[in-house]
């Protein structure tokens, strides 16, 4: 062979072995991110008519795809779609896919990397590709239950999550609306359908309010306060502290009352097991103060403020401000100004001081399981932080035992049950008597099951102090068939 055609057959194996690692990489690589681009229309009307995988609650599907008679082989249907919409979210032809619908996608479409090797036995025998089931850790008792203790017409939260583990058992919120209507093949219909759910006010369905919605916190902050006045030593459970029925704010003349300047006025000095149950807002003030505002954040952030997190959604980052003046950062300490919050990061803090100051991470998914049944994923559970010790979670337990007894929670006490709350009330700052009223705890305190959050948005004080602390009671004896 000589010189030149040596050359040519070297070029001619070189160009079959590029186009063919090409070929490789493109079918087994890259086709993740080409059947994800939102430009790939092809992809897109594809995936429906293939049997997409369903969302499961105690083995029965709360999302699956159904035989079609249209242009597409399969339907996506929502069964009791206002009870779960927040969490599947929908997968829609005319507006895509969010919430689980969207973060599972892969797994639900048979393309996570779990599900590589089926892929390539499908694609050598000429089979289509079968989504895999995702089941939830919801109890679908526990999730029926919260949704009917929010009243329609209001805008709520209801979460419950077991401490131990992170696994959230009932996640709801109201107004809520039937992911059915998006799911609609006719992108003209569905257009409509949008239209008509944006009309409720407080409803967005691309954002989950539990997970996505930063909210004043109150006084359900306090709880942090507490974790930072404990282990800074300047505070313990015996002591005696100053609980004035009104505080100026440092370098201000705005003054911070006790709310309601009722039955905190009868201890000017007083034990925090007093404060605690009184929500006395003065002392914390003070607190804040005295610890300084690096150490308040620091606790935060190891609760979970300002971390970044996915359950599988992501869940948007809660807020406590940077450089606070003195004034700021003492109605801070009360929930307050700047600080926002999402319910799970409420939720969060109770879980965290429930299971002895370390906070699990919190999950959604049981288990993901294959068409043929073999479990491809089920995830353990995973230590988010350890945000404070034993001893000084314990502390705040006690401390929190307070407002069921004659406290600010009384309404929640349940004969027989140990149970550790806080409430909290936050001013809208809007020039309205709005507020969004809060309660967070756990039970039985000595040895806890779950951890509940309570938030009605937006409401008048008495209607929201309703629906917190009796409500967490009815949750409480829906968990433990008190």
């Amino acid at each position: 062979m000589n010189t030149a055609i040596r050359h040519v057959w070297i070029a001619i194996v070189c160009l079959f072995v590029l186009v063919f690692g090409a070929l490789s990489y493109i079918q087994f690589f890259a086709v993740k991110d080409l059947n994800a681009n939102p430009l790939n229309t092809r992809q897109l009307y594809k995936n429906f008519d293939l049997a997409r995988g369903a969302l499961l609650v105690d083995g029965t599907p709360i999302a699956e795809s159904v035989a079609s008679d249209d242009q597409f082989d399969y339907q996506r249907v929502y069964h009791d779609p206002k009870l779960y919409s927040h969490l599947t979210g929908f997968y829609s032809l005319t507006y895509g896919a969010n919430q689980l619908e969207g973060v599972m996608d892969d797994e639900l479409t048979g393309q996570s990397d779990s599900q590589f090797y089926s892929r390539m036995i499908n694609l050598l025998t000429g089979q289509s590709d079968e989504g895999a089931s995702v089941e939830l850790t919801i109890d679908p008792n526990l999730q029926k239950t919260a949704y009917n203790l929010i009243p329609d017409g209001q805008q709520g939260t209801i979460i419950v999550s077991a401490p131990k583990t992170g696994n959230i058992l009932a996640m709801v919120s109201k107004p809520s609306y039937d992911t059915n209507l998006l799911a609609v093949h006719s992108g003209k219909i569905a257009s409509a359908n949008m239209a008509q759910i944006l009309k409720t006010p407080g409803l967005s369905p691309n954002i989950n309010p539990a997970i996505g919605r930063l909210i004043s916190p109150g006084s359900t902050f306090k709880i942090l306060d507490l974790v930072a006045g404990l282990e800074s030593g300047k505070y313990d459970l015996d002591s005696v502290y100053d609980n004035p029925t009104s505080i100026t704010l440092p370098g201000t003349s705005t003054k911070v009352s006790n709310f309601g300047q009722g039955i905190c006025a009868n201890e000017p000095r007083a034990k925090l097991e007093f404060i605690v149950a009184q929500s006395c807002n003065t002392p914390f003030v003070a607190m804040s103060e005295a610890v300084g505002q690096d150490a308040l954040r620091d606790v935060t952030e190891r609760f979970g403020f300002g971390q970044q997190l996915q359950i599988p959604q992501r869940v948007t980052p809660s807020k406590f401000p940077t450089d606070l003046t003195p004034d700021q950062l003492g109605l801070s300490s009360i929930g307050q100004f700047d600080v926002k919050a999402t319910p799970l990061q409420m939720n969060m803090v109770a879980m965290g001081i429930a299971n002895d100051g370390v906070v699990m991470k919190p999950n959604l998914i049981k288990r993901v399981t294959a068409p043929d049944l073999s479990v491809l994923e089920e995830p353990k559970p995973e230590e988010f932080s350890t945000a404070t010790s034993k001893k000084v979670a314990n502390q705040v337990t006690e401390l929190m035992r307070a407002p069921l007894k004659g406290g600010t929670a009384y309404t929640a006490d349940i004969p027989g049950l140990d149970i550790a709350a806080k409430t909290g009330t936050a001013q809208l700052g809007d020039g309205t008597d709005r507020v969004n009223s809060w309660i967070t705890g756990f039970a039985p305190a000595d040895d806890p099951e779950v951890a509940v959050t309570i938030v009605i948005e937006k409401t008048d004080y008495e209607t929201g102090h309703n629906l917190t602390s009796p409500n967490l009671k009815k949750m409480l004896e829906a968990v433990f068939n008190k």
